[in-house]
Order: structure tokens, then sequence, then C-alpha cells
């Protein structure tokens, strides 16, 4: 076990699946800037309107009879809502968010859109068609943008299209432009540290990953997982010393009974092996 393994049972657990899909960094090939960033994913301007209806076409001809009765139902009486919930279950969350965003362009509201563009960018991590990587990169950054119009202040929603910039664009310096735009008003934010702190691990640039992480732990700290992802960063970089400091300092400032005992097992493991 790994403090990756080990980070990703705790957060489960504990967190729940929002965080996981929030805090886990996708692993794509590097390519590496100041702070730190991937570009998996290339655009281009013929997906500046990108939608599913490709992919939703087949997803809905592949399913059993029972399956496509209870879809056609639901949409039928334009239960939107349920539909969303019924693609989930369906284990297609990139359908999930398109029909999370004809929720927004119904609701015409902000968070509806901001809501949309989270769950395009999310769906991204569990997506089993690579083809459809680019389509999702570019619904996430329509929806953020439209979110933007109605709240141009919302910082959140600013480091979501930035993000969607940096690893699904063919300009990624853009998004960190952007992001660093946000840093020089709103240094202190959590969600931009760690951003930033999580382009530069999967850039491999890892000493300002850690540099990162500590400034979440001096920011909040009550952020507590900021000492997994340091111990998960120094173990990457082979410093076992550190990796079993920070676990330490989780395991001490944690109230989950469960996540201690699996922290302090993993500590003894990495003991035993010096």
């Amino acid at each position: 076990m790994s403090v990756k393994n080990t980070q990703v049972i705790l957060v489960v657990g504990a967190l729940g699946l929002f965080v996981l899909l929030f805090i886990a960094p996708k692993i794509a090939p590097k390519h590496s800037d100041d702070d730190g960033h991937d570009h998996s994913t290339k655009t281009t301007a013929a997906l500046s309107n990108a939608n599913l209806e490709v992919y939703l076409n087949m997803a809905v001809k592949g399913l059993e009879p029972s399956k496509k009765m209870q879809y056609d139902k639901l949409l039928a009486s334009q239960k939107l809502d349920s539909v969303v919930v019924f693609w989930d279950r369906t284990k297609r969350p990139d359908l999930a968010a398109h029909y999370t965003e004809v929720l927004a362009k119904k609701e015409n509201k902000a968070a509806s859109w901001a809501k949309a563009g989270n769950r395009y960018y999310y769906a991204i991590q569990f997506i089993q068609d690579k083809t459809a990587i680019p389509v999702l990169y570019q619904s996430a950054n329509r929806c953020f943008a439209k979110s933007l119009e109605l709240d141009p202040n919302n910082t959140d929603t600013k480091i979501m299209l930035a993000s969607c910039f940096v690893e699904g664009s063919e300009d990624p310096m853009e998004g960190i432009k952007r992001l660093k735009e946000v840093e020089k008003t709103d240094s202190n934010n959590v969600k931009l540290q760690l951003t930033f702190a999580f382009f530069s691990v999967k850039s491999g640039q890892l000493d300002k990953a850690i540099t990162r992480f500590n400034n979440v732990i001096k920011i909040d700290t009550n952020y507590i997982e900021a000492y997994l992802h340091l111990a998960d960063t120094y173990e990457q970089q082979g410093n076992t010393a550190k990796t079993i400091e920070m676990l330490q300092k989780y395991s001490a400032k944690t109230n989950d009974v469960t996540a201690r005992l699996e922290i302090n097992k993993y500590i003894d493991q990495l003991k035993s092996k010096n």
C-alpha cells in the first residue's frame, strides 16, 4: 500500500465522493511551466459548442428495454433531476452532466451553470471513452463561462474555468495566467493553492507542490488532508522520514478513529522498511 492508496481510502470514507473528485489529481502526460501543469487533451475551435449528443444517442440505443422505458418516461415528464440521477446510476457521469446543463439552461442561474461545469469537469476522471474528453472539457469551459457572466466575481468558478484552460485547451498558459490573476487578489484561497499544488505534482515539480500544500495548512489549519498530500509528495521524492512526519501529523489531528488506525498501520510499514 502507498500513501496515495491509503489517502484515497480515507477520503472516500471520511469525506465522500465529491471531495475525492476535487482533491484527486488526474493522471496525464507532463508539460510544465513555472507553477506546473499538465496538458493532456487538445481542443479546437470546432469544439467551441461541443456537446454529448452523439454519445447520448449511442448510450440510449444500448439501454436494455426496461431501462429505456424508464428513461423515456422521465424525459416525457420533464423530470430532469431524475434523468440526472438515472445516468448517475447507469454510471454515465458525462451524460448526467449533460442533463445538469439542460437544467442550468432552464434556470439560468450562476450556481446552476457552475454545478453543470463541475459535473462535466469531474466526469472526466471516470469516463471510459477517451474520445469524449475534449468534449467534456469544452462543455465544462462553456458552463463556467456562462456562470461567470452572471456572477463575475465568483472565485471558485474563476479557478475552475482556469483549470479547464490548463488541462483541456491548446492554451494552457491562459489558465495559469487566470490563476495568477486570482492569486493577486485572493492568495489565501485554499482551492487556488490546492489547484496550483496538484498541477505542480502532475508536472513533476514536487518542491513547488510542497510549498503550495504548506500554504494550505498556513491558511487553514483545519484542512488536515493537506498532510496526506504532503506525505504522498514526499513519498514520491523518496523522503521516508518526511512522509512519516506528515502522516503522524495527520494521525494526531484527525478525529476519525478508522483513519487513524489505517494511517498508523502504514506508518509502521514504512518504519519496518528502514
